[in-house]
């Protein structure tokens, strides 16, 4: 079974640093066991043998009467006990399994076979080891035991146990310095996501390391310029908007008051509409629609009031609205968004088939959907015509239309955290979703 290879630049740096340094210490540990652990195993096996053998010359060297003063002596100063051995003591392991047994196969290699070690011996810990006074009496036996700590304190135990504190120290630290440098690449990554919503995002911290301080300084500067050419572009289009205003009223009424014939009265009120129509999407877009506070607002009853609204004006509707939907809005931005997905449902699908619009909960998401049975949108041109000024080719032998309705409704429903799906409908025509998080 293969195992997953995680995505994340975090947890890809700490395995690679955590591989690294396990790579290191094993390659240390073998150093380690080839110039240090056998030369330490020979020099306590020698220890021992030594030992032994400077026991039993003094044993045999002293008199009878004194053996028992210079037991005594051997325990006082050099902490070294000598008892006598039995055919059925028990032999308990050492500590230090592995590193004991190559020290006891020295040792047998040296004293004999019939060497025998045991690390507690009628209760009593530490380091026993078998001897014979004179190997051709196996009956006249012995224990030598030595004290623990001097054959412990050979063994570098320590040694394994303060690699062991700064591996751990050493994958601490990596974790630290990881989670250092991915700390404002996440933040940088949030703050693209706030700005590919139309958001402005806070400034990125510029301290830490010299590379992530430059990223942020021209993320940041690039997020001042793109706010700054965004207000300029609306403060364009607001003010020659706002200025067509005028000469567009001097003509209503000069209109009204022209007396020209009816039909032409009404072909040129109707331009004048068109235009002025225009001029509200100009301003809609120019608009900055984060000025406006999310509330939490009853999406259905917002809903129905613009469709009583839009039913006035002579549209004709379906609607199959879910109650009580309530969540954060900003309530004119959705008025604006959802009104241009009816007003451009009802330009290019006309008015003959009425329009379907419902409001529902799906999972986590909350759908506002105007479903026509107008020519439809191409697949392929989809994406193209959420951008501002964008329209299709068939749409644009039609006098009306600037190509802002749809760049209006995907500003909206991405500033909602949301998205603007158009599909094609099933029998023909056009489904525009409002998609929006429902928590």
């Amino acid at each position: 079974m293969r195992l997953p290879w995680p995505h994340s630049l975090l947890w890809r740096s700490f395995l690679l640093i955590v591989l690294l340094l396990g790579a290191s210490y094993v390659m240390w540990f073998q150093i380690y066991r080839e110039y240090a652990q056998e030369p330490r195993t020979r020099q306590i096996a020698q220890l021992v043998v030594s030992v032994i053998n400077l026991s039993r010359s003094a044993l045999l060297a002293a008199d009878s009467s004194q053996r028992l003063e210079l037991l005594r002596e051997l325990e006082a100063r050099e902490g070294m006990v000598i008892l006598p051995a039995e055919t059925d003591d028990p032999l308990l392991p050492f500590t230090h399994g592995q590193q004991m047994a190559i020290v006891q196969e020295q040792v047998r290699q040296r004293l004999g076979e019939h060497t025998r070690f045991t690390g507690n011996l009628h209760g009593e810990s530490g380091f026993f080891v078998s001897f014979r006074l004179d190997d051709r009496v196996p009956d006249d036996e012995y224990w030598l035991r030595l004290p623990a700590e001097r054959v412990e304190r050979l063994l570098p135990t320590h040694w394994l146990a303060w690699s062991a504190i700064a591996v751990i120290g050493s994958l601490l630290g990596a974790w630290l310095l990881v989670v250092g440098i991915n700390r404002p690449l996440r933040a940088l990554q949030e703050a693209a996501q706030i700005l590919g919503r139309g958001e402005h995002p806070p400034p990125l911290d510029t301290r830490g390391p010299l590379e992530l301080a430059a990223l942020a300084t021209a993320f940041n500067q690039m997020s001042q310029d793109l706010q700054r050419i965004e207000s300029d572009r609306a403060l364009i289009l607001a003010g020659v908007s706002h200025d067509l205003r005028t000469p567009l009223a001097r003509l209503r009424l000069g209109l009204e008051l022209s007396g020209a014939q009816a039909e032409d009265l009404a072909a040129m009120s109707c331009d004048i509409e068109e235009m002025d129509r225009i001029i509200n999407q100009f301003l809609d877009f120019a608009r900055d629609q984060q000025a406006e506070s999310p509330l939490s607002q009853d999406l259905s009853t917002l809903l129905a009031e613009l469709l009583q609204a839009c039913r006035l004006r002579g549209v004709k509707i379906q609607a199959a609205i879910q109650p009580e939907i309530v969540l954060p809005l900003r309530p004119q931005s959705i008025r604006r968004a959802t009104s241009n997905l009816i007003d451009n449902a009802t330009r290019y699908a006309g008015n003959e088939s009425p329009l379907d619009i419902s409001l529902r909960r799906e999972g986590r998401e909350v759908v506002l959907e105007v479903a026509d049975r107008g020519p439809g949108i191409p697949p392929a041109e989809v994406e193209h015509l959420k951008r501002p000024f964008t329209r299709l080719e068939a749409a644009r032998s039609n006098a009306g239309g600037s190509g802002l309705g749809l760049a209006i409704v995907e500003r909206v429903a991405r500033l909602h955290g949301g998205h603007l799906a158009l599909l094609p409908r099933p029998g023909g025509g056009l489904s525009a979703s409002l998609h929006l998080p429902a928590d």
